[in-house]
């Protein structure tokens, strides 16, 4: 099993904990990870996207101009792609960009995430989080003591005085554990995390 240090605020080590080699301790597939990432992206797309082709924009109703005689290009319509104001080739349309992954894959990718940041050193497991009211700057120390930057702070629960403590600082991100993706755990350099969110981890994927 994998191990990792368990510091307190403050940042000092206050003891160790074991981890779940069944979420933190798997083969890390590249290849599902990619997957699961650019499934995330390309379901968060819009996707209505809209240009008009030469059926479409107003006008060209009739040739400029007789076909011989004017040595002049041939010409059929004021409106073909070539023009000003003419349509555009292959215009794009509203489309959907969604598709599916198996909840199996989904599962190992976020494992396979998890995983790679533990290997990496940079999941970190505090004893605890709490915060006594909304202070930018108490969460922003709390950081500093643990030499963080940029962090995804997995939460136990909703809370509030954490939540948003932490939105104003541009590198961090909160989540829970029923929001947990790979894109978040990857974006982010640290996964910043408490011994109960552990816990929780390990008995949703395990």
């Amino acid at each position: 099993m994998a191990k990792v240090t368990v510091y307190n605020m403050k940042g000092s080590e206050v003891g160790s904990l074991e981890l779940n080699d069944a979420v933190f301790g798997v083969d890390v597939n590249e290849h599902l990870v990619h997957m699961a990432v650019v499934q995330q992206l390309a379901n968060n797309r819009q996707g209505t996207q809209k240009a008009k082709t030469r059926a479409e924009v107003s006008g060209g109703g009739r040739k400029p101009w007789r076909q011989k005689g004017t040595g002049r290009a041939r010409q059929g319509s004021t409106r073909s792609p070539q023009w000003t104001h003419g349509g555009v080739v292959f215009a794009p349309t509203p489309r959907d960009y969604t598709f599916k992954l198996n909840k199996k894959e989904k599962r190992a990718a976020l494992k396979s995430a998890l995983t790679a940041k533990v290997n990496d050193q940079k999941f970190i497991v505090l004893d605890e989080l709490k915060l006594d009211a909304i202070k930018t700057k108490e969460f922003q120390t709390v950081l500093n003591n643990l030499k963080v930057e940029g962090a995804l702070v997995v939460l136990n629960d909703n809370d509030q005085n954490v939540i948003l403590s932490a939105r104003n600082i541009p590198a961090v991100k909160t989540t829970q554990i029923n929001s947990l993706n790979v894109f978040d755990v990857l974006k982010y350099q640290n996964v910043v995390t408490t011994k109960a969110a552990v816990a929780s981890i390990e008995e949703v994927y395990a």
